[in-house]
């Protein structure tokens, strides 16, 4: 699995991973908020918000899995993918 890759493969691929999984979260908290302030139906905000912790845990999970370097690269790039979220946030 990712534990049994090299170092200089983990760390990018988790890297990536990160910001993957940061746009992910990000983009179903915004859609989130927009469906709270906007009234919509509750038991979508639900599944959205169980839905992005769910991600982010089974993500940071596979990163812990690979060593503890990973996983701050993992954080790493949800961090990046924030601050760029927040760069172009409408």
């Amino acid at each position: 699995m990712i534990a049994d890759l090299p170092m200089t493969l983990s760390l990018p691929a988790s890297f990536g991973g990160g910001i993957v999984l940061g746009f992910a979260y990000f983009w179903a908290l915004r859609e989130t908020a927009r469906l709270i302030v906007n009234g919509g139906h509750p038991a979508l905000g639900l599944a959205l918000t169980l839905g992005r912790l769910g991600l982010i845990g089974a993500g940071f999970y596979v990163a812990v899995l690979a060593g503890g370097a990973a996983l701050i690269a993992a954080l790493a790039g949800v961090l990046v993918a924030k601050a760029v979220m927040l760069q172009v946030a409408p």
